[in-house]
């Protein structure tokens, strides 16, 4: 197992949070995408925690979340 799998906790958090909020607020991930100014398939890997977000994007999907960086973090 390499060392990024197992340090993956806070990605897979982050992913969940992301893709839990977003269906509260009845978002699909290309709409998402969209205010975020990613691709689909970008936010998609996000929600995955195959990709994590730089803290400028984390920042992006924040606002589109109408949230904070924090609350994701958390």
């Amino acid at each position: 197992m390499s060392l990024m799998r197992s340090n993956a906790i806070l990605p897979r958090k982050l992913s969940k949070k992301i893709q839990k909020r977003r269906k509260e607020l009845g978002l699909t991930q290309e709409q998402l995408a969209e205010k975020v100014g990613v691709s689909r398939a970008y936010m998609g890997y996000i929600e995955q925690a195959r990709n994590t977000p730089a803290l400028e994007t984390l920042e992006k999907i924040a606002k589109a979340l109408k949230t904070s960086t924090s609350e994701l973090l958390k």
